[in-house]
């Protein structure tokens, strides 16, 4: 199984990475010189969040490529995660859940919050998760303030639990609101759910407002990807054909993300003005799926919007939306179980929600180089 920095071009990029850029400078901060991360989110950074709180596992479909024991995985993917990817080019540690009690994984260069299914608002009676991202913020106060304590209490305790030092200097990632603007379709306009997002920002900034509280000081911020090209979003927003665009994918999911990252990237630029001593980096996630999406073949995937796993996507194609693993009865009586293909490689997307890992593994390279990144720092106001 070929590793993560087997390649030769990724080896290159990581050398002229740390070999140009001084710790905590330039437009690309992501260095092994931050001592631990700190990541929120939803299922598109879940290491296990949501199946350690809940107690459910996914089907043994998700982690076959890399980890091999799916249950233990809970990783919506059939192999590694972009931050998984990304903490591998740090030279750090898979982020071990919050919630995840028995591991023989350490806390001390990091902590995962993000949650499957999570959202920026507030959870509802309808929200596939109750870990949203203020839940998330509020968990890890908890866990900053019991583990200092612990700390505190016996310091030998250091080897295995972050220190004041790493809580202060590590790095705060965040990867969420794709599920705010795709669940608000179900039931709103667009007109509804582009007046959503002011609303949704100023509950995001609500976050990183506590968390500076909480002595973070280096935030790292992913944009959301297209929408309306998920295989999911396709099958069931996209069987009137003139909501698709030229590409296959729908216009209106697309138009909300694309208001979404303005207002997101509008918000970026003035949070180093309100927060002394800061940095923050904007990453245009945007940019590289639909790069890889658009121009997939280019890229050595052979399909797009087809999913590897379930059924889902162009609606000519699939008539009916399977999950990955699941077994269903369809109208004519036939069983049909939803296997993986043969060769995910040649998918970007996964179960129509999550990307494969060869995706992941494609946009973590395009992270990686540094063009899709913008940093502020108030050092520069």
């Amino acid at each position: 199984m070929e590793t993560f920095f087997h390649t030769p071009v990724t080896l290159l990029l990581l050398v002229v990475m740390c070999h140009t850029l001084p710790p905590l400078a330039g437009s690309f901060p992501i260095s092994p010189n931050f001592p631990a991360v700190f990541n929120f989110g939803d299922s598109n950074s879940d290491t296990g969040e949501l199946s350690s709180g809940l107690g459910f596992h996914l089907q043994p479909s998700y982690g076959q490529t890399y980890f091999f024991k799916p249950p233990s995985t809970g990783r919506f993917c059939n192999g590694r995660l972009i931050v998984d990817f990304l903490m591998e080019a740090i030279g750090r540690p898979y982020l071990r859940p919050y919630l995840d009690s028995v591991s023989t994984q350490s806390y001390r260069r990091g902590c995962n919050f993000a949650a499957g299914g999570s959202t920026i608002q507030k959870a509802n009676a309808a929200s596939i998760s109750p870990f949203g991202f203020g839940v998330q913020v509020s968990q890890f106060v908890t866990f900053k303030s019991k583990v200092l304590q612990l700390i505190q209490q016996d310091e030998g305790l250091e080897r295995y639990l972050p220190s004041e030092y790493y809580f202060k200097n590590g790095l705060y990632m965040f990867d969420i609101g794709q599920n705010d603007l795709a669940g608000a379709f179900y039931n709103k306009t667009l007109d509804q759910v582009l007046g959503l997002i002011p609303t949704i920002l100023d509950i995001f900034q609500d976050g990183i407002k506590r968390l500076y509280a909480e002595g973070a000081r280096n935030f790292w911020i992913h944009n959301t990807g297209p929408l309306g090209c998920l295989a999911q979003v396709v099958s069931i927003f996209g069987r009137d054909k003139s909501k698709l665009d030229e590409f296959g994918c729908v216009s209106d999911h697309n138009q909300a993300a694309k208001l979404f990252n303005l207002q997101l990237h509008a918000l970026f630029r003035k949070l180093p003005q309100q927060y002394p001593d800061s940095r923050f980096t904007y990453v245009d996630i945007y940019s590289i799926k639909s790069d890889l999406i658009l121009n997939h073949s280019n890229y050595g995937f052979d399909h797009s919007i087809m999913v590897c796993c379930g059924t889902g996507g162009p609606p000519l194609n699939y008539n009916n939306q399977v999950n990955c693993g699941s077994t269903v009865k369809s109208s004519n009586g036939t069983i049909i179980t939803a296997k993986a293909c043969n060769d995910s490689s040649k998918y970007v997307n996964w179960d129509g929600v999550h990307y494969t890992e060869a995706a992941n593994r494609f946009v973590s390279l395009h992270i990686l180089s540094g063009k899709y990144s913008e940093t502020s720092s108030s050092w520069n106001l």
